[in-house]
């Protein structure tokens, strides 16, 4: 844990006056929510927009200004981790379930920057199972399609029941083991009807930043 808030504080590094900020969801970026939170204490005037009604609510208890996305036209940087970065900077995200906003977030950022502690790097992805966000109506369709193109769908569980997105859809975590080609894999997934989104983020970060059980933190080379 050490190790990824070195490298998301790290991050916060280039948030300066006059911003619009993406706040992501998960471990990671709890701790940049943090950080920024104690940056606009200290007098750093910014406004943000949230991946998730988590990082919402983290952001509105640290005094952090949220701003409408029906308010901008683009946001300067987002901040956000990932569950798996290959050497190229392509992603696997959605293990806290909320892909498809981080995802919108990222595509209306001028910088994604990641941060990820460093058993997230891989040569290739697909070890960590790939996040599929469906709809609800006809999931199990959805699901049979999923297994068609090789990949093992699960749906994701909340105790006895499915895990519902902030979105109101499922998730099925997909079991691939090796994704050699992750364009080929993402434009087939966008494909199938009754998928919303997916958990691969091919070519869009700019900037991957790696914290490390030694207590450094470093950017990583593409």
């Amino acid at each position: 844990m050490e190790s990824k808030k070195l490298a998301a504080e790290k991050a916060t590094e280039s948030i300066a006056d006059g911003m619009i900020i993406g706040l992501g969801t998960g471990s990671t970026a709890y701790y940049a929510i943090q950080k920024i939170g104690q940056r606009v204490q200290e007098g750093l005037a910014i406004q943000a927009i949230a991946t998730s009604k988590q990082s919402e609510e983290l952001a509105v208890s640290l005094g952090i200004p949220l701003i409408a996305a029906s308010d901008i036209d683009y946001i300067d940087i987002t901040i956000d981790g990932a569950d798996e970065v290959d050497s190229r900077w392509n992603l696997i995200k959605g293990g806290g379930g909320a892909l498809l906003r981080e995802k919108i977030v990222a595509s209306a950022s001028k910088q994604l920057i990641i941060v990820v502690d460093e058993s997230k790097v891989v040569a290739e992805l697909g070890r960590f199972p790939l996040p599929v966000e469906i709809i609800t109506f006809g999931f199990e369709i959805t699901m049979r399609k999923l297994e068609k193109l090789g990949c093992q769908p699960i749906l994701r569980q909340a105790g006895v029941k499915p895990y519902v997105t902030d979105n109101g859809n499922y998730i099925a975590d997909c079991h691939i083991g090796s994704i050699p080609n992750a364009e080929e894999l993402h434009s087939a997934l966008q494909l199938i009807p009754g998928v919303v989104d997916n958990g691969l983020f091919i070519g869009m970060a700019s900037q991957v930043i790696v914290g490390y059980m030694n207590g450094t933190a470093k950017q990583l080379e593409k």
